[in-house]
């Protein structure tokens, strides 16, 4: 006879894998570059949080010569089952250890004695986040297995990720999708302004492992 414990694990993995199975799909619009930085500059106006919030010409000229990859989530309103708006995002690109770019310069800087750039390539999670009536329903989740699926074909072996220690809600997501810290930067004034560094390595079986149930349109 199975013991109860046995049997209670059985029937909370069934009841897992069948939950995930009928999930709700989440809708993610892959978008070019020119409108994928339009769009992004319009959802940015909803994160209240965000001290200085990204323009078109910010990501046109960070992502105008690397390999990139624009997400956005589109759900329904509360109100308005039928209608679709914008929920989600996240932007992910190539770092390259000869950045020239300030701000890559001193990211890469920073990391270098972390990660290893001669021996692979590097995908970093740039901006993203979920506004917040929506969060806690697996969108960023889902835009990330799909950012780490691009990764992944594209010849990463690592992606990296930046938040700063305020934001618990980024930290905590980024813990359920296995990144670890690998770096912790103290602020000298205000530790809430502390920046945490995090990595996941991209393996071959991360498939596998992939929870989110998601449909993927590729826009003109």
């Amino acid at each position: 006879m199975p013991s109860t414990w046995m049997t209670l694990a059985r029937f909370w993995a069934w009841t897992t894998e069948a939950l995930l199975r009928y999930a709700v799909t989440t809708l993610i619009k892959q978008y070019p570059l020119e409108s994928g930085a339009l769009e992004i500059q319009f959802i940015e106006e909803h994160f209240g949080e965000f001290g200085r919030r990204k323009t078109a010409a910010d990501i046109l000229t960070r992502l105008s010569d690397r390999p990139s990859l624009i997400l956005m989530v589109e759900a329904p309103m509360p109100d308005e089952p039928g209608s679709l708006v914008p929920v989600a995002y996240k932007v992910v690109h190539e770092l390259r250890a000869d950045e020239r770019e300030p701000k890559l310069c001193d990211l890469v800087a920073r990391v270098r004695d972390h990660v290893d750039f001669a021996g692979q390539r590097v995908a970093y999670s740039w901006i993203g986040g979920t506004r917040r009536d929506w969060r806690g329903q697996g969108h960023f989740r889902a835009l990330s297995e799909e950012a780490e699926l691009w990764a992944s074909a594209l010849g990463c072996g690592v992606m990296l990720a930046k938040t700063k220690n305020r934001f618990h809600d980024m930290r905590a997501a980024l813990a359920q999708l296995h990144f670890d810290v690998f770096k912790f930067e103290a602020h000298a004034a205000d530790n809430t302004h502390s920046k945490v560094y995090y990595a996941k390595r991209l393996e071959a079986g991360m498939v596998r492992d992939q929870r989110s149930n998601r449909t993927v349109v590729v826009m003109d």
